[in-house]
């Protein structure tokens, strides 16, 4: 047989092994395999970005039939040569099937970091947070203090948050916030159970030791399904502010590698920063914020000292700027502070660490939160947005944005992003707290207590979950009898806090206790004369028990406190309308709300519909019946998206709207349908007797019957507290 004869009959295999490609083909993939092992150890130990190795495997996987091919082509002791044009169609084939496979990887690849942040900050409402959030998650466990020295606590407790606020910096990284991690110092769980609870797969574990003017930190990361060791590092150097955030910014960006999670340039220059050369301001800055983290008003006094300390020791420390406004806006909710003179010191605050460090996350959040306050919601949003823009993990400013969106009735929105705050720091009761409040927008009320009661478990002693769940009983569920002891378990865990004082004042007048509610009042606006809370409860009192010359000084006093105070404005304007002076009722209305008088239509929503109601109240007194009926129709339109129940519910605002609107038997209709839903007021006796709104209706068969049927209702509650023993424990019952 000729030479082509036996080529033709000779095997596939035989003349890929003769021309050496089965040979270079696996001697390639066996270089290439141990080429990225080495490559992936080296780009952890110095900290590479982790999309080197992405782009050396591909060059490699494109690599791998080039080799074939010029085996193929040149295996044969070189006897074949590759033509011109062989060539241009092997290029274009070789640039094609790595074009497709690029294609590839980026269609089916875990999200970018900048896909991520996007998706973190405007996510939609059907995506649950858990299932959203892909990124590398990680829990930064308490660090041990192993100096033994019990003064050394704090210190240790103050590295241990910085690292923890240095890797929430990092965008592609899901970090869990301190108030979370903090549940498990000294826990007996597993770190596979710790990992589980907070919904992470790393945890970092660490020790501080101070010795002189020494500091070692160890620390290791770990996998916590495996209990693998990712990566550890000792770290001994002089104590020094300087060196404090060189270690903290290196063991944020080697934990970034280890985890792949790659930092942006901006990223890392935030990381890299030292907010202060101080030792003794960040040490003052840091009791400061253990303290603020008690929510109680001795324990907010404390830190608003420890800021103040660390801002005098270092004006150059943002930071610290931040937590004295943080601690100023806090005392206005828990201890009563003036308003307007707080505020605007926080304002200044705010402003002067923007001013230190324009790119500040924790700063834009507290911009927001003022701006909130002031009322100027589309600013508030766009600092709260970019406050989470700057770090997604920042669950507080996701925190105050939900808070927000609540308020200007953007309900999904609003429990969206609380619940990605609660994913961030699932442990947080403060959180706990606020979802039910979302929750409790919606109409969820029994979601809204299991969030309630999670809070209560996880700090039996914070003032707020108490305070809610008393709100809810009472107002939404139907159990005022139960709402009670809650109410008063606030109070006792926060006596120096006026709004729990005046929960349980509304409570025990809403129940016939009048002349308590009345004591507690009358209390509680001589110990807070500059807490509006204080005083416009004690008005209302007065006005229902005919003392209208009490009820308008506290008012008043409520309304210079806070100037747009809508319960102050309505009690002082139904004083007016009394004595036929509506338009002193409305002249004060045009200072506080100009908006709702401008020429242009009103946007009236959930912030703002009972203000609307309350003002064509007296412009329908005035003769301006256009603009009371525009007023109405918007209160109308927002009431419709509000439920019913509930402390902030909607109450018997559809049936104050027809009764103004003359329609008395759909007025009659709303008020019987709203108290056989449950609807039992916060000072039902107020608009039985007083509410100038219901005037039209008040003589009806109907409407004495509905209140008749609140008035038994309430009697058998109050039968039904007072047979309980005044030392029966608070049963929270179970949480899931």
């Amino acid at each position: 047989m000729t030479d082509a004869s036996e080529g033709e009959s000779e095997s596939t295999w035989t003349r890929l092994r003769r021309r050496k490609v089965v040979q270079w083909g696996v001697a390639y993939v066996a270089g290439a395999w141990g080429l990225q092992q080495g490559l992936a150890y080296v780009s952890t130990l110095l900290n590479w970005p982790a999309q080197l190795q992405k782009l050396a495997g591909l060059a490699l996987l494109i690599g791998l039939p080039v080799v074939l091919v010029l085996a193929w082509y040149h295996g044969d002791r070189g006897e074949q040569r590759v033509t011109r044009t062989e060539f241009a169609i092997l290029t274009l084939l070789f640039l094609f099937g790595g074009g497709l496979f690029w294609r590839y990887q980026h269609t089916t690849e875990s999200p970018s970091t900048a896909a991520v942040a996007a998706r973190s900050a405007t996510t939609t409402a059907t995506a649950s947070p858990d299932s959203a959030d892909s990124r590398p998650s990680i829990a930064v466990l308490p660090f041990e203090n192993r100096s033994k020295v019990e003064d050394d606590a704090f210190f240790v407790d103050g590295i241990h948050d910085d690292i923890l606020t240095q890797l929430s910096k990092v965008r592609a990284l899901k970090v869990i916030s301190r108030t979370s991690v903090d549940r498990f110092r000294k826990t007996d769980l597993s770190l596979q159970q710790i990992a589980e609870q907070l919904g992470v797969k790393s945890i970092l574990e660490g020790g501080v030791q101070r010795g002189g003017d020494r500091v070692r930190i160890n620390v290791q990361l770990i996998d916590a399904s495996t209990d693998a060791h990712l990566w550890a590092e000792t770290y001994d150097r002089e104590l020094t502010a300087e060196n404090i955030f060189a270690i903290q910014s290196e063991v944020a960006a080697a934990i970034a590698g280890a985890l792949r999670a790659e930092l942006t340039v901006g990223e890392k220059a935030r990381v890299d920063a030292v907010p202060t050369q101080s030792i003794e301001a960040w040490e003052s800055y840091q009791l400061g914020k253990q303290r603020m983290a008690r929510r109680s008003s001795d324990a907010l006094a404390e830190a608003e000292e420890f800021f103040r300390k660390a801002v005098e020791l270092d004006p150059q420390f943002a930071l610290a700027h931040v937590g004295l406004a943080d601690v100023l806006r806090l005392q206005i909710i828990y201890s009563g502070a003036a308003p307007a003179a707080t505020r605007a010191r926080a304002e200044k605050s705010v402003a002067e660490a923007l001013r230190l460090q324009p790119d500040l996350s924790e700063a834009w959040a507290s911009a927001g939160g003022i701006a909130e306050d002031l009322g100027a919601f589309d600013d508030a949003e766009k600092k709260y947005r970019r406050a989470i823009e700057i770090n997604p993990n920042n669950a507080a400013a996701r925190h105050w944005y939900s808070n927000l969106l609540r308020t200007i009735g953007r309900l999904d929105e609003s429990l969206e992003q609380i619940e990605r705050a609660v994913a961030l720091d699932p442990m947080s009761p403060i959180l706990r707290v606020v979802q039910g409040n979302a929750l409790e927008a919606q109409g969820r009320f029994l979601d809204a207590e299991k969030a309630y009661r999670k809070a209560a478990t996880i700090d039996p002693l914070l003032p707020g979950s108490y305070s809610s769940l008393s709100d809810l009983s009472a107002y939404a569920l139907g159990r005022p009898a139960d709402a009670v002891p809650l109410a008063r378990k606030a109070m006792a865990l926060n006596p120096g806090g006026s709004v729990n004082v005046a929960v349980l004042a509304i409570l025990l007048d809403d129940l016939g206790e009048s002349p308590e509610a009345m004591r507690l009042m009358v209390d509680a606006a001589r110990r807070w004369p500059d807490s509006a809370v204080a005083q416009w409860p004690a008005a209302y009192l007065q006005a229902s028990a005919g003392d209208w010359h009490a009820a308008s000084q506290s008012a008043r006093k409520a309304l210079a406190i806070d100037p747009r105070d809508w319960n102050a404005l309505y009690l002082l304007a139904v004083a007016d309308l009394t004595k036929g002076d509506a338009r002193t009722a409305r002249a004060r209305y045009a200072k506080a709300y100009p908006e709702l008088l401008a020429p242009e239509p009103p946007r009236i929503d959930r912030s703002n519909y009972r203000v609307a109601l309350d003002l064509a109240l007296v412009l329908l007194q005035t003769g301006e019946d256009a603009r009371a009926g525009q007023l109405l129709d918007g209160s109308d339109g927002a009431m419709r998206q509000i439920p019913r129940l509930g402390w902030a519910g909607s109450g018997i605002t559809d049936a104050r709207i027809h009764a103004l609107r003359g329609d008395k038997a759909k007025a009659l209709a709303a008020l019987r349908e709203a108290e056989r839903a449950g609807w039992r007021g916060g000072y039902w006796r107020f608009f039985r007797d007083v509410d100038p709104a219901l005037a039209s209706i008040r003589g009806e068969p109907e409407f004495k019957a509905a209140f008749a049927d609140i008035e038994r209702d309430m009697a058998l509650q109050r039968a039904e507290l007072a047979a309980r023993p005044k030392d029966a424990p608070l049963d929270l019952g179970p949480v899931h």
